[in-house]
């Protein structure tokens, strides 16, 4: 059951959950899998017996005595299998019989244990239904993430008439900085456009082509007041300044022919105030629940005190929040032959990510993705979530995204964090944590179809925060609007991007462009972070250097579904291994202002970036000096 007593590795602690010779399988199991846990105690301490605990989230724990098993050099070896049945989070801990008296063996840093006198920190064993297999076309290519007003427009706008159509402020000029001042009322609106549109992407395939952009994710495109359209005013209609539903089917159809597929945004835990469904400014014909009790829409919001005191998202009342589960909700968002979930997809979408999805209920999230599924076998469902996603509470309720069924992608806003962080000033080695926790907790399937992000509509642009100073930061408003990075800090900002973007294409997951990132585009919080994409304007050494990461990353299916290793890494100097059967890669980056030099186990390597070759080996390999604020790639050709 546990395999010969000769172990080729024997770890030097008493367990280490990354471990094979510890745990077997490595990371996440499908239920039904066989477990095989292993602990070595040093023999000079004397430990007579180890006790194996597992508890499902919520329930009482299990004891499982582990079997002696021979030896392992100075140490003994105690082995016992747990066999999880169902899909859960489960967690685990190790209890020794000592001369001393009970010890625990609870999760340290870096899966690592800790022996100590009380209970301690339990590791999480992630169990998934081995059914449910999530599509992986989405991990194995580039993202773009268009928001939609700011990308590009085919013709100077017009304001659009009609139902539902609010009052709006055009931009003639694409280069305007986007309002940001309150109104007289106190009140940022956010109803200012500069006419991006559907058609204007449409036009811009060839661009989105040369990025070997597989994926084109759109922020809201439905009708609403605002121009960020996160209030959706009409599910099933195209904003009018976007275009209509011919634009949309046009769009699926040729970035289907160039290899592309489209996701929308949808925003099902909240509508818009100024919507057909709630109404309260009377711009859409029949009743919302904010004129009439009698509405067939009343149901779906939480009125406390009708028409006046409803639950709305964070308590802004522009976006009064829905009952998800109300059956007349849940029947025209999922259930419906015409639901919205499956017309858009019907009429050429791909998937959907899912505004918030923390506030989205589990019932909620399934039906969804089990009618996703059936309108379209591969469809993808992406959600919203700023964490590590596989132990998520949310208002006070385990969440359980990846069991099977419910999400098969979120953000990897933890990358972002721990990127940023790394070329910040961070230690490698707390990146490589942060990354081998997410590898270790979620799904294999998971981890390598994440949406693997940097900027988004909702963070400052990554350009900014790479180059801006601390004390920059308590500027205003007006001198954030302003804003732009001093030309040596600029420099030396674009160099980090460069990074960001070199880590980013060579993690497992899909990296998603935010608009603009690539072209140099700068700025602080929104609306800032939203300014037009600067079409003749680029910043061309950044865009030059992303076409080389995208064409690298679309031509290597190691990098798309290769295994990941990290290596020694230390201060400012990051490497890991991406490696498959048909190649191996190497990913160095110094963050660092001093050169880091490191062996290479190769006996000849190239940089895929510059075709800088290192070959001068020794018995440990190929010395490799990282000049500073550098990042190679390099591609190994056999070993010392």
């Amino acid at each position: 059951m546990f395999g010969g007593n000769e172990l080729r590795t024997v770890p030097d602690c008493l367990f280490h959950s990354r471990h094979l010779a510890c745990k077997t399988p490595y990371g996440a199991v499908p239920a039904g899998q066989a477990v095989v846990f292993s602990a070595y105690p040093k023999r000079e301490r004397g430990t007579d017996y180890v006790t194996l605990w597992v508890e499902e989230d919520g329930c009482e724990p299990q004891e499982f005595p582990m079997r002696w098993y021979g030896l392992a050099g100075a140490r003994d070896r105690y082995c016992a299998e747990f066999r999880p049945d169902h899909p859960g989070l489960y967690w685990y801990y190790f209890t020794l019989n000592t001369p001393d008296g009970p010890r625990y063996a609870s999760r340290g840093y870096g899966g690592r244990c800790e022996i100590l006198d009380a209970p301690g920190d339990k590791y999480q064993l992630t169990v998934f239904d081995p059914a449910y297999v999530p599509p992986r076309w989405f991990g194995e290519g580039i993202s773009y993430n268009i928001f939609p007003d700011r990308f590009c427009r085919d013709k100077m706008p017009v304001l659009p008439e009609g139902e539902g159509v609010g009052p709006r402020v055009l931009h003639e000029n694409w280069d305007d900085i986007p309002v940001y001042r309150p109104d007289e009322n106190g009140e940022i609106l956010n109803n200012d456009f500069f006419g991006g549109s559907l058609r204007g992407v449409i036009n811009k395939l060839d661009y989105l082509e040369s990025l070997h952009v597989r994926t084109i994710y759109f922020n809201p495109i439905f009708q609403a007041y605002s121009n960020h359209r996160y209030d959706t005013g009409d599910y099933k209609r195209i904003d009018p300044l976007l275009g209509n539903e011919a634009d949309f089917k046009e769009l699926c159809a040729k970035a289907k022919k160039r290899g592309m597929r489209v996701i929308l945004d949808g925003v099902f835990n909240h509508t818009g105030y100024d919507s057909r469904y709630f109404n309260a400014r009377g711009r859409y014909e029949g009743l919302g629940a904010h004129q009439s009790k009698e509405s067939p829409y009343y149901s779906w919001f939480d009125f406390q005190e009708w028409p006046d005191k409803y639950g709305s998202w964070w308590g802004i009342y522009t976006l009064p929040q829905v009952n998800e589960l109300d059956e007349s909700y849940v029947d025209y968002i999922i259930e419906n032959e015409d639901s919205v979930i499956r017309r858009w997809l019907r009429l050429g979408a791909s998937g959907w990510r899912l505004d918030v999805a923390d506030e989205l209920p589990d019932a909620f999230i399934a039906r969804l993705n089990a009618a996703a599924k059936r309108e379209k076998p591969d469809a993808v469902v992406i959600g919203e979530v700023w964490e590590d996603a596989s132990n998520k509470v949310a208002y006070s309720e385990r969440r359980k995204y990846f069991q099977g069924g419910e999400l098969d992608s979120v953000m990897n806003y933890p990358l972002r964090d721990a990127i940023l962080g790394f070329l910040n000033g961070g230690t490698a080695e707390h990146f490589a944590e942060t990354m081998e926790c997410l590898r270790e907790n979620y799904p294999r399937d998971v981890f390598y179809n994440l949406m693997n992000v940097i900027g988004t509509h909702d963070t400052a642009r990554a350009l900014t925060l790479l180059g801006v100073a601390e004390e920059e930061w308590r500027m205003d408003r007006d001198g954030r609007a302003q804003y732009a990075l001093p030309p040596e800090r600029l420099e030396s900002a674009k160099r980090r991007l460069m990074l960001a973007a070199a880590i980013q294409f060579t993690m497992p997951g899909s990296p998603t462009i935010y608009y603009g990132d690539e072209a140099g585009r700068q700025g602080f919080e929104d609306p800032f972070n939203r300014r037009t994409y600067p079409w003749g304007a680029e910043d061309r050494d950044l865009l030059a250097f992303y076409r080389k990461l995208c064409a690298l990353r679309a031509d290597s299916e190691t990098l798309a579904s290769g295994e990941l290793r990290f290596l020694h890494s230390s201060g400012a100097l990051l490497q890991y291994e991406r490696a498959s059967d048909h190649s191996r890669l190497l990913v160095l980056v110094n963050r660092g202002h001093r050169v880091e030099r490191t062996y290479v186990e190769t006996v000849y390597a190239v940089d895929m970036l510059t075709g800088e070759e290192f070959d001068h080996a020794d018995s440990r390999g190929v010395r490799v000096s990282v000049p500073p604020e550098t990042a190679y790639i390099l591609r190994c050709f056999g070993t010392p």
